[in-house]
């Protein structure tokens, strides 16, 4: 399996007054650098055959942005990507094709903890992604087994 870990694009501050965190949208600045991001993902990497997001809408949006750079894929929210734990991402990782690229677009700190964890690292904070950043690895066999940084 091909691996894609994507973390939601510039959203509104956490604790901005009249928003929940659970609904807070991207900004205008960070639709558009994500724009610009996902037009050079979709260069170097291959269209995911799943996309798969978290509900909450920075991510879901995050998600429609790369799904249409890449064209010809949409996103499905995956509700473990909101509230999940690194252990429950790998196992629906076990769940799809071991011959998939599967694109998740999540949040932190569980997604730096899910590549510490498919890397065989302990240091989540070495892999941290930055908002609308991204980190390709190949997994050989199942995704507990580890893999590698592409």
């Amino acid at each position: 399996m091909r691996l894609l870990v994507i973390r939601h694009a510039i959203a509104v501050p956490a604790g901005t007054p009249g928003i929940p965190d659970d609904e807070r949208p991207l900004t205008s600045a960070g639709r558009r650098r994500f724009g610009r991001a996902a037009r050079g993902l979709a260069r170097i990497a291959e269209r995911p055959d799943v996309l798969l997001t978290s509900p909450l809408p920075r991510a879901r949006a995050t998600a429609e942005i790369a799904a249409q750079a890449w064209g010809r894929v949409r996103p499905r929210d995956e509700p473990t990507l909101a509230r999940g734990s690194v252990g429950q991402i790998v196992a629906l990782l076990g769940t799809l094709p071991r011959e998939a690229t599967v694109a998740l677009v999540g949040h932190e700190p569980t997604l730096s903890s899910l590549l510490a964890g498919v890397l065989g690292s302990a240091r989540n904070e070495a892999l941290a992604l930055r908002k609308g950043g991204a980190a390709l690895v190949d997994l050989d066999g199942a995704p507990g087994d580890g893999g590698r940084l592409i």
